[in-house]
């Protein structure tokens, strides 16, 4: 892969969905690509190049198909268990209280749906512990549709079922079958996936109580990290809360925001 090949990738991930590749990056580029040459039938990577420069429709299914390939689809069950248990025992509650309709929560790059489906699982053990049925609607967003078709299985295999359950939970929420571990129906129905580009509006999706966006915003640059959440601070209702990962922190710059102070877990509630 020569300098300007992989420049051309760095322009093509930073335009197209907020990656930002540093200069030291060429051999993890080349490692996760080369199979596309492969599977688009490309000769070099400068061919691979050509492609994401196109508008026709190769061109685009090579697009997405980098897009795929460079993003990280690390997650796991209840990751960051305390901010879950601030969702389930104080913020749930919190809004059951002062909202007699729908809830809304927003989960931002999902990847293969176990966030948004913990959130689910959260939802039922609130509505359970507050003695009524409340409607939790959640959305899952990815860019990559091939990780949210994964998602929408909602299949799991022991392995990834390992990664963050204990085994009452595991027990309680999930059926064994020829394929894996199904999720039960009644915590899937309340999860529904679409794709969606965080570079794109947010108007689209509507708005929220609750928002989590953990391990996405360190592959953005600081500009367009501010940006993204100074829009979903908008997408936020009045007094509704933001989660991000417990190792990232919120831009001095955004005064949207204030830390949720006391509680057992890192999180930031929208300034009304």
């Amino acid at each position: 892969m020569t300098p300007n090949e992989y420049n051309d990738i760095q322009n093509f991930l930073s335009q197209s969905c907020g990656i930002v590749l540093g200069e030291n990056k060429q051999y993890l580029v080349k490692n996760r690509l080369n199979s596309l040459l492969v599977k688009f039938d490309l000769a070099s990577f400068s061919e691979l190049a050509k492609a994401i420069k196109g508008a026709g429709s190769i061109s685009q299914k090579v697009k997405a198909a980098v897009v795929d390939a460079m993003t990280t689809n690390e997650t796991f069950w209840f990751r960051d268990d305390l901010q879950f248990v601030e969702l389930k025992e104080k913020i749930f509650p919190e809004i059951f209280e002062k909202k007699a309709g729908t809830i809304k929560v927003w989960s931002a790059a999902c990847s293969s749906g176990q966030e948004p489906y913990t959130i689910s699982i959260c939802a039922e053990t609130a509505s359970k512990q507050a003695g009524k049925a409340r409607n939790v609607q959640i959305i899952g967003t990815d860019i990559s549709e091939l990780i949210l078709k994964e998602a929408k299985s909602a299949t799991y295999s022991e392995l990834a079922l390992s990664r963050g359950l204990d085994m009452q939970t595991k027990s309680q929420y999930f059926q064994k079958t020829h394929e894996g571990y199904k999720l039960n129906a009644n915590i899937v129905q309340n999860v529904r996936f679409q794709q969606f580009n965080l570079l794109k509006p947010f108007s689209v999706l509507g708005r929220f109580d609750v928002i989590f966006c953990r391990n996405v915003l360190i592959y953005f640059s600081d500009e367009v990290k501010v940006d993204i959440l100074t829009r979903m601070a908008s997408s936020l209702e009045p007094g509704g809360y933001i989660f991000l990962s417990s190792t990232e922190a919120m831009p001095a710059s955004i005064k949207e925001f204030e830390p949720v102070r006391g509680g057992r877990a890192r999180y930031f509630k929208k300034v009304s």
